[in-house]
């Protein structure tokens, strides 16, 4: 059940033609009165003598019996309650028990008190009421209205329990601002699914992912064709901006243009400047980083920063990991900007979703998460994959990471009790598991292909050291459909040199593996990055990438220790 309380109006008489009326789209049906504040309150839905005049009169007696210099200039209080589409639809009884509640909760009408405000409540639609009061008591005072939206979100919450309604999860005030009826409706005429909000919303957030300064930050919204309003100082520095969409006007032709905090609270330009702030062991502490060099090796940045911010979100401070997963955020929302067709859908709304998850009271300790912000940077400048090769095989292996990401941050938020960041960003590992299923199809194929080739003895090799680096969750790997994949995997990484059972070890001790819906995919992106090998299986770079193993027993190879090549296998 969600209640919403609306901009307070001047006129009482236009919300109730509003109520009573047809609506903008012929969607009010049978609107009658379910409560008020006198159970003698004229009904202009169900009475014929009864008339908007005569509510209109009882409703603002008390504004109108004070004197002119007294009366508020905003009078009218709307307050709008909406069952979720899941629920039974409620009798009038029950909405007008609810109606009681409600005034009662926010202290419009406080039980037992006889002097309270006047309301009334109306029903035209089966899943939801409109709840109308006049903001001076009848013994001539205003009422305590402190926190309203607050109690009544509480109010509702315990309605959803007394009245076994889907339990909708409660907010704390982070959120960001949704569209107005005015703005849904606009969206409606025009044939858009989303609003002009929703839209700037989206594309300040692309425009900052891994923005390195304030210019280029406006460079990048320019570039995506939003017009662009700063607010600047006499001393020239910008206070803060607005962006409009250009082909969203008013009735007078003009821009209609929004500030970052009306799109988001962390889209402020105070608040999207503490993401360009270091600390001083962020400086002297990077390790030096190869070049990126297009979108594969960005890829592998983006998995190699998401691998080390696990790490953190498992042992740092809270400032420290709500860095981390603001960043994520950043990461997602390049990574959704440059993806490849099939992928694209299911990464943008992973973004989407994750947005929420990445805003809490908690305040991020911007500084710490250098390495995720520039992996976002890295993403963006690298430019678009094209889903095939190693820059594909590379998007599938970030994913698989970002996954375990988005899953620590959802078990953070829960423990924080931040339900709504919690609900959110399991959203987003759902969209990311799809996105991945699509991302890994054919390097996992191309691996499982290796696999199965692999003789059966080496076959038996690498299960045995499966079996003895992770003893309990053995039997599950060696039964998914990813083994073959996994067996490959470690025969590419010991023709490089590495231990198999060594390897393995390490990738289950750095992060738990009973999150994962298959562990042999997890453990084949862990081990390709560990050991440095190619994400995708027909990579040139290297022999070891070529499609060819050793010939050799490995009985043969473990007495002699010797490391065979692809190309001394040829000359055998």
């Amino acid at each position: 059940m969600i209640p919403r309380i609306h901009k307070r109006g001047s006129e009482t008489i236009g919300l109730i033609r509003y109520l009573y009326g047809p609506g903008t789209h012929e969607e009010h049906v049978d609107p009658h009165l379910v409560a008020a504040f006198d159970p003698l309150t004229p009904d202009p839905g169900r009475d014929p003598s009864a008339t908007y005049k005569q509510l209109e009169r009882l409703l603002d007696q008390p504004v109108n019996a004070l004197p002119a210099g007294r009366r508020p200039k905003k009078h009218v209080w709307h307050l709008s309650v909406r069952a979720s589409p899941e629920d039974p639809i409620l009798s009038d009884d029950d909405w007008a028990a609810i109606a009681r509640r409600m005034v009662s909760a926010t202290g419009i009408a406080p039980d037992g008190d006889d002097q309270a405000c006047r309301w009334a409540a109306v029903r035209h639609a089966d899943d939801h009421i409109h709840i109308i009061a006049t903001l001076v008591r009848d013994d001539g005072r205003r009422p305590r209205l402190h926190n309203e939206a607050r109690r009544a979100q509480a109010e509702a919450r315990l309605i959803e329990a007394d009245y076994g309604l889907r339990r909708v999860t409660p907010g704390d005030g982070t959120a960001a601002k949704r569209p107005t009826s005015a703005e849904r409706h606009k969206a409606e005429r025009r044939g858009q699914q989303r609003t002009s909000r929703e839209e700037l919303r989206e594309a300040v957030r692309r425009s900052v992912a891994g923005a390195a300064s304030e210019e280029e930050f406006f460079e990048r919204l320019a570039a995506a064709g939003l017009l662009i309003r700063r607010r600047i100082a006499p001393s020239g520095d910008t206070l803060g901006y607005t962006v409009a969409l250009p082909g969203d006007r008013n009735a007078k032709g003009e821009p209609v243009f929004y500030s970052g905090s009306k799109l988001a609270p962390d889209l402020s330009l105070p608040r999207i400047r503490e993401r360009w702030a270091q600390t001083s062991d962020d400086v002297t502490q990077q390790p030096a980083l190869p070049p990126v060099t297009g979108p594969a090796s960005a890829r592998w940045r983006a998995t190699a920063a998401a691998w080390q911010a696990l790490l953190v979100i498992d042992h740092a401070n809270d400032g420290m990991i709500a860095a981390q997963i603001a960043a994520t955020g950043e990461v997602l929302d390049a990574l959704a900007q440059t993806s490849a067709a099939h992928t694209r859908q299911e990464l943008r709304a992973a973004a989407a979703a994750f947005e929420r998850a990445s805003r809490s009271h908690v305040r991020a300790a911007r500084g710490h998460d250098r390495a995720l912000r520039q992996a976002a940077r890295d993403l963006v400048h690298s430019g678009p994959a094209l889903g095939r090769g190693e820059d594909g095989a590379t998007a599938a292996m970030a994913i698989d990471m970002l996954i375990f990401l988005a899953i620590a941050a959802a078990t953070w938020h829960a423990k924080k009790q931040h339900a709504q960041q919690a609900e959110a960003a399991h959203r987003a590992a759902e969209h990311l598991r799809a996105a991945y299923q699509a991302a890994a199809e054919h390097p996992m194929a191309l691996l499982h292909q290796r696999g199965a080739r692999l003789a059966p003895a080496w076959q038996r090799h690498h299960a045995t050291a499966v079996r003895q680096a992770l003893p309990e969750l053995a039997d599950r790997i060696l039964a998914e459909p990813g083994w073959p994949a996994l067996a490959a995997t470690l025969a590419e990484a010991q023709t490089a040199g590495r231990n198999p059972t060594t390897l393995l070890t390490q990738a289950a001790a750095r992060r738990e593996l009973d999150t994962a819906e298959h562990v042999s995919d997890v453990l084949v992106w862990r081990l390709r990055m560990m050991a440095g090998l190619p994400a995708d299986p027909q990579n040139a770079q290297g022999r070891r990438a070529t499609g060819k193993h050793v010939v050799a027993s490995p009985e043969r190879t473990a007495q002699t220790g010797t490391r065979i090549t692809s190309s001394s296998a040829r000359r055998r």
